[in-house]
């Protein structure tokens, strides 16, 4: 691909117009063929207020799209038991569960509700773990639902749940002639959306840092992109480049103290470091060709980027104390947009074949390539803090939506929006 057709692509994928985005919308459209049978009980609860939230459902939904688990439907449930002492294991065993989720909700009268659960394994009688309590507040019943949620994926899997996250997306809004960009963050089922920032100018390349306290992003003013950081809890805005050219993707190093980003104001894009307190750049590529999407690896010793240096965009690894660069994907017409899993095992790209762009997962110790989605023109693909889903942008029916694909391409599922079109997510680490 010659140049400046690669950097008409790039500037493709960093300019887009959309219209009004409301909350997200899951839609699972596949699972994995063996999935373990859990009962999720509506909880119990004797107010006279209705509560503001339906925890068992909200687990219920959580655990659904994991893509691990099967949950029995509530209409067939032939008890509701909201603790242990009540629970008939013959009851589940006839619905074929394998576990039960048992919960109740009690009003403190000091303005807090206190949320019971406890897990039951159906074959052996027993509880998982213990019986756990949280007093939350009413606009924190969905954080008690994901919790919940996180602590059943963890003591059944072994993996550490990731339902507590949060995601970054763009959208936009009014005349698709002169929209109205928002950075939006939301709950990683799209639920409770937050505009974060919003301009009359595009807005790209959200970014977490690593304890997920900022965000970085690109922003345009007067027509001309600069990074900012923000801090999520106050607001606060802080410009870091307003070069001459470009000044894009910027991404967090692991300890929170770098950025990586593509800079052209020496005349051609190239990725460099930024030390966030002294503000010094530091070069780590330097080529005729277009570099840029930097990503780091989960150690900080290379940074992972695109490049049509070898005739076409593919991805390569520099090595940041030696400068040493080495390609690292070889099959596909193009690979872009690259993102590590958090143990570095596996390269998560947006690979072309034959006209059509899908989201493909590399495994960095066999070199093996799978491509995970079936969807169109999938771009910017993103990585739960867990490793075990890929979020990314693609269209349907003309219209822009979010996708998750498992990364063994068994689990999927879309969160459409009934308003508008949606780009760029950016999936959070974990706050704690």
């Amino acid at each position: 691909m010659k140049k400046h057709i690669f950097l008409a692509f790039v500037m493709a994928c960093l300019t887009f117009s959309m219209s009004a985005r409301a909350q997200l919308v899951i839609e699972i459209t596949s699972g994995a063929d063996q999935l373990l049978p859990i009962a999720v009980v509506p909880f119990g609860y004797s107010g006279a207020e209705p509560l503001p939230e339906d925890v068992a459902g909200i687990v219920q939904s959580d655990l659904l799209r994991s893509g691990v688990f099967e949950t029995i439907p509530r209409e067939n449930m032939l008890s509701l038991p909201s603790s242990s002492q009540n629970v008939s294991y013959r009851d589940w065993r006839l619905l074929k569960a394998d576990y039960v989720l048992v919960g109740s909700v009690t009003d403190n009268n000091n303005g807090t509700f206190r949320v019971s659960f406890e897990l039951l394994n159906v074959l052996t009688q027993t509880r998982v773990g213990k019986r756990e309590a949280l007093d939350v507040r009413p606009s924190n019943f969905r954080d008690a639902a994901h919790y919940i949620s996180d602590k059943v994926y963890q003591q059944l899997t072994g993996i550490r749940g990731a339902f507590s996250t949060r995601i970054l997306y763009v959208t936009a809004e009014g005349d698709k002639g002169a929209p109205t960009y928002k950075l939006q963050v939301a709950d990683a089922d799209g639920y409770r959306p937050r505009v974060v920032v919003s301009s009359k100018e595009p807005i790209l390349s959200p970014s977490w840092s690593s304890d997920g306290k900022k965000i970085a992003y690109v922003m345009f003013r007067n027509r001309r992109p600069s990074i900012f950081i923000q801090e999520l809890a106050t607001g606060k805005q802080e410009r870091l480049t307003q070069f001459e050219g470009l000044n894009g993707a910027p991404a967090w190093s692991p300890d929170g103290k770098k950025l990586a980003l593509v800079l052209s104001k020496d005349n051609n894009p190239e990725i460099y470091t930024l030390d966030i307190a002294t503000r010094k750049l530091e070069r780590m590529t330097n080529h005729y060709n277009i570099d840029t999407e930097p990503t780091w690896e989960p150690d900080g010793k290379g940074i992972i980027f695109t490049s049509d240096r070898g005739g076409s965009p593919q991805i390569y690894r520099v090595d940041v104390n030696s400068k040493n660069v080495e390609r690292i994907t070889f099959e596909g017409e193009l690979n872009t947009r690259a993102r590590l899993t958090p143990d570095g095992r596996y390269l998560v790209t947006v690979q072309k074949n034959n006209g059509d762009y899908h989201v493909a997962l590399q495994d960095m110790n066999t070199g093996r390539v799978e491509i995970l989605s079936q969807t169109y023109l999938d771009e910017s693909p993103t990585i739960a803090p867990n490793g075990s889903m890929v979020m990314y942008a693609t269209s349907e029916r003309g219209k822009g939506i979010l996708a998750v694909v498992s990364v063994d391409g068994l689990v999927k599922y879309k969160l459409p929006s009934a308003d508008g079109d949606v780009r760029e997510p950016a999936w959070s680490p974990y706050f704690n």
